[in-house]
C-alpha cells in the first residue's frame, strides 16, 4: 500500500441499529484498529494529523462523540456514563469486539470510564491528562464555564465564540482573567482559532451536555484490583492537567501515569505503549451506512447522500451545502463546500463523482444573480474574528434583498420570516463560512455553463 494512500482519511456515517442514533467517524491508516476519542468541544477532526502520523502502525478509527461534529446528540441530561456507553454501542455497530484506545483529556475521560464498564471491549489504553477535580474548582466552574449559547439576531455570539475560544489558551478556566490563571501555552494561531470554531459552530448548544458531562465526572480511575486493560496516562508541560498526576491515587498495577516534557513526548510515549499492548489481529471490515458517506476523488472527499440508484445528481447554490435529498435522489457537497473538500479543478472532481456514483445527468443549478467578488466577501479568518461577522451580515441580507449587497428598493425580495429566524440565519452563515473561497471558483463555474448552454 502506498504511502499516499495509507494516510488517506476516510469519512463515514454509521446508524446504531439500536437507537437509530447517527455517528460520523474517519478512519485511517491500516494493521490494528485504534479506537480515538477526541476532546469536548471538539470533533474527530482535532485528530487529522495524528491519525496520518500513527497510520503505519494502526488503522486508527476516530468517531464524532455524541452532539460533537456530525454525530447526533444523546438524549436530554446524558451523564459520563451515557457517553461511555455510546462508545460501547458504537463499537458493537462496527463489528468489533476489542481494540486499543486513546484518548486526550475529556475523550480520556470518556474512555476510562468506558474501560471500567465494559473493560473486555479494549485491549490497552493511552490517555492524555486525566482530570481530577477538587470541589474548589468544581465551585470556580459553576455555570460560568459552560453558559448557554444560542444564536442571536445580529450575530453577537460570534464575538463571544471567537474571543471564548481565543483566550482558552492563555487562561484556564477561560473565564478566569488572573495572573495567577495564566497558561505557558498561550498563542494566537488562527488556523488553531478557526478551527475550534467551526467545530463550536457544529456542535451548538449541545456542547454543554457532553462537556458537562466531563467536567461533573467522577474520578474514576478503577479498584487496583479490577480486571482492566494496562493504561497510561501522560501530560506534557504546559498542560493544566499535568499537576492532576499527582491527584490520580491509587490505580491498577498495569495502569502507569508520568509526566512529560512536550506534546510530541506525549504522542511519541503513547505510541510506544499502545503498540506494545495492542492486539495483533488486523482491523476487521468495518460497517457503514448505505445512503450517505464520501467519495474519495483525486486526493481528496465527496459528501454524497440519497439513493445510489438515482438517474441524476443534484447540485446546490454556491456559498451554501446539499439539503436532505428528496426520495430517489441523489445530492452532493459542491467541492469545497459542506463537506466535501476543496479542489483546484471543481468541475472535474463534480463528474469524477457523478461517474463514481454511476450517474450520467448533472443538474446544474443557475449561477446567482450579482457580482461575485460581492456575492462572496473574503472570510479568510482574522485575528479579530471578524470574518464571522461578515458571514452573518451576508446571511442576514439575503434574506432582504437580491443580491444580497444591493440594500436598494428595487432589489427588495418578500420577507420570509421563517429565513430570519436566529437559526435559520446561523445555518446559512455556517455554510458561507464553511465554503469561504470555493464558493466565488464554484460560482465562476456555474455561470460558464450557463453561458455554454
Amino acid at each position: 500500500m502506498s504511502g499516499q494512500l495509507l494516510t488517506q482519511i476516510t469519512r463515514h456515517i454509521l446508524t446504531l441499529p439500536e437507537t437509530g442514533r447517527r455517528v460520523h467517524y474517519r478512519r485511517c491508516g491500516s494493521g490494528p484498529m485504534l479506537l480515538m476519542v477526541h476532546q469536548s468541544p471538539r470533533s474527530s477532526a482535532e485528530y487529522t494529523a495524528l491519525m496520518q502520523q500513527w497510520a503505519p502502525h494502526f488503522t486508527c478509527i476516530a468517531p464524532d462523540t455524541p452532539g460533537f461534529g456530525q454525530s447526533d446528540a444523546l438524549p436530554s441530561g446524558p451523564d459520563i456514563n451515557d457517553y461511555a456507553d455510546a462508545l460501547r454501542d458504537f463499537l458493537g455497530a462496527l463489528g468489533v469486539q476489542s481494540c486499543a484506545a486513546y484518548g486526550f483529556h475529556s475523550g480520556g475521560i470518556i474512555l476510562v470510564t468506558a474501560v471500567k464498564r465494559h473493560p473486555q471491549l479494549f485491549s490497552t489504553l493511552a490517555i492524555g491528562g486525566y482530570a481530577i477535580w477538587t470541589q474548589a474548582e468544581r465551585d470556580l466552574f459553576g455555570s460560568r464555564y459552560l453558559p448557554e449559547w444560542h444564536p442571536s439576531d445580529y450575530g453577537e455570539h460570534l464575538t463571544w465564540l471567537w474571543n471564548r475560544i481565543l483566550e482558552q489558551s492563555w487562561f484556564f478556566p477561560w473565564f478566569d482573567i488572573r495572573d495567577e490563571a495564566r497558561l505557558s501555552v498561550a498563542h494566537a494561531d488562527l488556523s488553531k482559532v478557526n478551527q475550534a470554531v467551526s467545530e463550536m459552530l457544529d456542535a451548538g448548544n449541545n456542547y454543554r451536555a457532553g462537556y458537562g458531562a466531563v467536567l461533573s465526572a467522577p474520578r474514576d480511575i478503577p479498584a487496583s484490583d479490577a480486571p482492566v486493560p494496562p493504561c497510561l496516562i501522560t501530560a506534557y508541560d504546559g498542560d493544566p492537567l499535568q499537576s492532576h498526576i499527582d491527584r490520580l491515587g491509587e490505580m491498577p498495577a498495569n495502569w502507569q501515569a508520568h509526566r512529560v516534557t512536550t506534546p510530541q513526548d506525549h504522542h511519541d510515549t503513547s505510541l510506544a505503549f499502545l503498540q506494545e499492548h495492542a492486539d495483533k489481529a488486523p482491523c476487521p471490515e468495518l460497517a457503514e451506512d448505505a445512503d450517505e458517506g464520501w467519495l474519495a476523488i483525486d486526493g481528496g472527499l465527496i459528501h454524497w447522500r440519497g439513493d445510489r440508484t438515482a438517474a441524476s445528481l443534484t447540485l446546490h447554490a454556491p456559498a451554501a451545502e446539499m439539503a436532505q435529498p428528496e426520495p430517489g435522489t441523489m445530492a452532493i457537497d459542491a467541492p469545497g463546500h459542506g463537506h466535501s473538500s476543496a479542489f483546484a479543478v471543481p468541475e472535474a472532481a463534480i463528474r469524477s463523482a457523478a461517474a463514481a456514483l454511476g450517474i450520467e445527468a448533472i443538474d446544474w443549478p443557475a449561477a446567482p444573480a450579482g457580482d461575485s467578488d460581492e456575492l462572496y466577501p473574503d472570510l479568510t479568518p482574522d485575528r479579530h474574528g471578524a470574518h464571522l461577522l461578515r458571514a452573518w451580515s451576508a446571511a442576514r441580507a439575503e434574506a432582504f434583498f437580491e443580491p444580497w449587497y444591493c440594500a436598494a428598493a428595487a432589489n427588495a425580495i418578500a420577507v420570509d420570516p421563517t429565513a430570519i429566524t436566529p437559526a435559520a440565519i446561523a445555518a446559512r452563515a455556517h455554510a458561507r463560512i464553511r465554503a469561504a473561497d470555493a464558493a466565488k471558483t464554484y460560482h465562476n463555474l456555474l455561470t460558464t455553463l450557463g453561458d455554454q448552454s
